[in-house]
């Protein structure tokens, strides 16, 4: 069996590293599990982050957002991908969408933000 390579993305590889140097708790989390295969990372339903969040909150999902279920209440969602579908939900319930990257940036200690897994 071949040693784990880790992700062959370079765009996910370059912000796997720059979470990394950031010396933040969450954002080395979130490294961690992103250096996963991408058969490990979460795919969350919008239902489910509906379920699991109250109005307003940050969240981040270090994989893919689906757009099965309704989200009634607006909340930031950073993620790796998010499908169109789930994208015009969002933005249909006044939430927001942010890459990890800008999340990141402009959160950058991290704080009040929940990861989703």
């Amino acid at each position: 069996m071949p040693a784990p390579t880790g992700p062959s993305n370079s765009i996910t590889r370059k912000l796997i590293r720059s979470l990394w140097k950031t010396n933040t708790g969450i954002w080395r989390r979130i490294s961690e599990i992103l250096s996963k295969s991408s058969r490990d990372r979460p795919e969350i339903n919008l239902y489910r982050l509906n379920k699991l969040t109250k109005t307003d909150d940050i969240v981040v999902v270090p994989g893919k957002v689906l757009g099965a279920g309704t989200l009634d209440h607006p909340i930031t969602i950073g993620s790796l991908m998010i499908s169109q579908l789930a994208l015009k939900k969002l933005t249909e319930s006044k939430g927001k969408f942010m890459t990890i990257e800008e999340m990141m940036k402009k959160y950058k200690k991290g704080s009040n933000i929940k990861i989703l897994i």
